[in-house]
């Protein structure tokens, strides 16, 4: 994962320098989410069974019952990268913390100077 991030972020810092003139921040910010709920949906996908899922979730902050139920889910990657446990748990701040860079603060940067 830190290696897709650390090429993530190139991209997307590249990307955001190349277009910093645009006049359309929701863009960025739907842009910004798609982002992280694809990478939530890797790491659901890393978690493979549901112990570890439901493990994971629990030493993320989520209630024990709550992590079982998700946990042992059949839905499908994508409709589970927008539940509201991996929205709680998985959340920017979390995101943040393993190093990936926000659209929406670099482009927030970049208009300022």
């Amino acid at each position: 994962m830190e290696e897709r991030i650390r090429r993530l972020n190139q991209f997307l810092i590249g990307w955001i320098g190349y277009f910093q003139l645009v006049e359309t921040p929701s863009f960025l910010q739907k842009l910004d989410a798609w982002v992280k709920r694809r990478l939530r949906m890797i790491r659901w996908k890393e978690w493979k069974k549901p112990k570890t899922r439901q493990r994971k979730l629990v030493s993320l902050g989520a209630r024990i019952g709550k992590a079982w139920e998700w946990a042992n889910t059949r839905k499908a990657y994508w409709r589970i990268a927008k539940s509201p446990i991996l929205h709680k748990t998985l959340d920017s701040a979390y995101w943040k913390s393993q190093g990936l860079k926000s659209l929406m603060e670099r482009y927030d940067t970049l208009r300022q100077t």
